[in-house]
């Protein structure tokens, strides 16, 4: 694509995005709505169109963020100020030249507004619009050659200039419709904010938020009638011609704080509920104040409100699971709600905990776990004591009368994460079988600092045996020491904790491990964040060299298919790309659609997808959502998908109005390790995954996936789709050329 054609999408993304952007949102949809509610009045419309092009010009001749512009957070400020000053002065060549130097005004506020507030986390809101609309405003009463503007008076006839008479006589039969007071007022405050002040344009707009988000809408309600009754309950006058002019206030704040930067839930519509009478003490208290000056207050309740509000959230000490600021912002409260729900049951321990590994290699046992027979007591209950032993559950060979029998004695201990050595004990000897050293009883030890309130700690190491000296970096899996007989140790064990401070005798931490496999009765299990118990045989994930080479999406590998549908073939290239933000995906430029993905070398999952859904990456993706990269045996893991994944936007229509408070559709997934020809020359592996959706307690396969493993990768997929529709996704050799 060249440079001009780049450049002009991005002005043309900037300009839509610029209107949607008020309402939170970035539906194209919604925007070509909300624009062609700003032409309602033909000058506004050219005012606030020219505004948005003037600041984002700025913004992109100065080189600011390209992805700022195109989400139109430089736009839409300039967007309100040329909407205002259309709607407020007369048609001119002075008109252009103050909306010129306001748009220009206005992006350097908003720039310099990002830069101050965005340091603590929060947004800049309409904040530009106010200072500098209040500006031209007062300036404006000695701009004796600028004339106020009289078109809002002759309402028909500006609607005549636009639509002809059809138009007159829609609008004349449409404000004839006999409508509950309540709600025209809800309709002209929907409008008031494009300045448009008749029930018309809130209608429009009112469309366009229910489509756009069902969530968004039903705070828009619960904030205008929150306010509304408010207004009653403490007597304060309430009138279409009063109310409507700040009656946005109560909607913007609303749909904000319940379902913007707040995840939806419950406890976020109480929050709107308690807020929005304070909203209108503002109100009613800014308006007297500023009509000294004869100015409006505008959006000033909304914007002072929502940034106290997310402000004291921020600074929280303990943040509550139930209000939850937005962690990935996406501009819709369903996609921020789902994702979020899905992501705490994918991720909610890897949020809490840093992953830790076991620190051995190979299988071993767990003689004794926490809260142990022995020695695991009191503030140091939170540990395990580790072992090899063999298919008779006997830890030694021959008589068992010195440490070399054992199978533990002299095996290598690694690192369970990274982190740098913070104290090394080498001092300490072996003891003789059955003896114990209660003088030094942590025996040799070393302590690893991982954050600066974790560690983990090592003992009963064998003397002489270190790798690593004390202040060394070391990486996870790197060998330290071999086990050994120190301290009080009996016989050879490894024993290991977690603690939040370095030294040696520091109590211990009830912590879980990390994407272990436990071997108990014949059968295999993947644990991600779990804890051992006694008697159980561990090992961490022994990664497959096919599963490694298949799998191994590194920055710039290409991927080559063909797709076999019937008599159909279509030839697809993915390429794997990561960005400037250290994000790894799977990139298709024919559907330009991505797949993000992550991978810590024994597990890789699929985090997120962009694009097009009918796409053969995003079955792709679907096959192997989450998977690890070793085999065992009948081994099956599951994870959940975000629903707005599997279901689209009309199907969803309904089920969004209740789901901050109760989701009755989710969906998962799940794939099972169900062939190996050989475990040490692996030349083929079968995978089997599916997904399934759910609805209360009913479960449907709507996806299964058959996938062949071989030495040139992830040679064959069979995809059979629960509506019938099957086809086959066939590697093909890497040389071959897609044209």
């Amino acid at each position: 694509m060249s440079p001009i054609k780049t450049n002009s999408i991005t002005i043309l993304k900037g300009i839509l995005n610029s209107y949607s952007q008020i309402f939170f949102s970035k539906s194209i949809i919604f925007s070509v709505l909300l624009m062609l509610v700003s032409f309602f009045d033909y000058m506004a419309g050219l005012c606030g169109i020219l505004s948005i092009l003037i600041s984002n010009l700025i913004a992109f001749g100065l080189g600011f963020d390209r992805n700022k512009i195109i989400s139109g957070l430089y736009g839409f400020n300039a967007l309100l100020v040329g909407l205002g000053i259309g709607i407020y002065y007369e048609y001119s060549w002075l008109l252009f030249l103050i909306l010129a130097l306001a748009s220009v005004f206005t992006f350097f506020i908003s720039v310099v507004l990002e830069g101050i507030i965005g340091k603590y986390g929060l947004p800049f809101l309409s904040i530009p619009f106010l200072l500098v609309f209040w500006a031209i405003s007062l300036a404006s009463r000695e701009f004796h050659a600028l004339g106020i503007s009289e078109r809002g008076i002759y309402t028909l006839n500006d609607l005549y200039i636009i639509g002809g008479q059809s138009l007159v006589d829609f609008y004349t039969w449409f404000n004839s419709i006999p409508i509950f007071e309540s709600l025209k007022i809800y309709f002209i405050s929907l409008g008031a904010i494009f300045f448009q002040y008749n029930v018309l344009s809130g209608l429009l707009i009112s469309i366009g938020l229910l489509l756009f988000s069902r969530i968004a809408f039903t705070l828009s309600l619960i904030g205008f009638y929150g306010a509304y009754i408010f207004y009653h309950l403490i007597g304060a006058q309430i009138t279409e011609v009063t109310y409507t002019y700040i009656g946005f206030n109560y909607i913007l704040s609303a749909i904000a704080i319940g379902g913007y930067f707040l995840i939806p839930s419950l406890l976020s519509y109480l929050w709107t509920i308690i807020l929005i009478p304070v909203v209108a003490i503002i109100t009613i208290s800014s308006s007297i104040i500023f009509g000294n000056f004869g100015l409006s207050i505008f959006s000033l309740p909304f914007n002072i409100i929502v940034l106290i509000f997310i402000y004291s959230l921020k600074i929280r000490t303990y943040k509550s699971g139930k209000l939850t600021e937005v962690p990935v912002q996406y501009n819709s409260p369903e996609k921020n709600l789902y994702l979020f729900k899905t992501n705490l049951l994918r991720f909610s321990e890897s949020y809490l905990y840093m992953p830790i590994k076991l620190p051995f290699i190979g299988e071993w046992t767990v003689s004794q776990a926490h809260n142990g027979q022995y020695t695991h007591k009191g503030e140091w209950q939170h540990a395990w004591d580790f072992i090899i032993t063999d298919e008779n559950n006997k830890q030694f060979t021959n008589d068992g009368n010195v440490p070399d029998h054992y199978y533990a004695y002299k095996k290598s201990v690694v690192a369970t994460a990274d982190g740098i050595i913070n104290e090394i004990i080498d001092n300490i000897p072996d003891n003789k079988i059955g003896d114990v050293n209660t003088e030094d009883n942590w025996g040799n030890t070393i302590i690893i600092k991982h954050t600066e309130f974790l560690y983990t700690k090592l003992c009963h190491l064998k003397a002489g045996s270190f790798k690593v000296s004390k202040g060394d970096f070391v990486k996870q899996g790197q060998v330290l020491a071999l086990c050994g007989n120190s301290g009080r140790s009996p016989y050879p064990h490894l024993h290991f904790q977690l603690q939040a401070t370095p030294f040696v005798g520091s109590k211990t931490l009830d912590y879980p491990l990390c994407n272990y496999i436990s071997h108990n009765s014949g059968k295999n299990k993947l644990h991600s964040f779990d804890k051992p118990n006694i008697d159980d045989k561990l090992s961490n994930i022994q990664v497959n060299d096919l599963m490694k080479h298949a799998f191994n999406f590194i920055p710039g590998k290409k991927l080559k298919y063909v797709v076999i549908n019937g008599d159909k073939k279509e030839f697809i290239e993915w390429e794997v790309i990561t960005n400037v933000y250290n994000r790894s995906f799977i990139y298709c430029s024919k559907t330009q659609s991505s797949a993000y993905f992550i991978s810590d070398g024994n597990i890789l999952y699929f985090s997120h997808f962009e694009g097009d859904k009918n796409s053969i990456l995003f079955y792709f993706m679907l096959a192997y959502y989450k998977l690890n990269l070793g085999f065992y045996q009948d081994v099956e893991m599951t994870d959940f998908l975000p629903i707005t994944m599997l279901y689209s936007k009309s199907k969803l229509f309904f089920h969004d109005f209740i789901a901050p408070f109760y989701q009755i559709i989710s969906s998962s997934f799940s794939i099972k390790y169900v062939f190996i020809d050989d475990y040490f020359q692996s030349n083929k592996i079968v995978l089997n995954s599916n997904i399934k959706s759910h609805f209360l307690n009913k479960s449907k396969t709507k996806i299964s996936f058959e996938s062949e493993i071989g030495k040139y990768g992830i040679e064959k997929i069979i995809v059979n789709k629960s509506n019938g529709e099957n086809f086959i996704i066939s590697m093909l050799h890497p040389d071959v050329e897609i044209l």
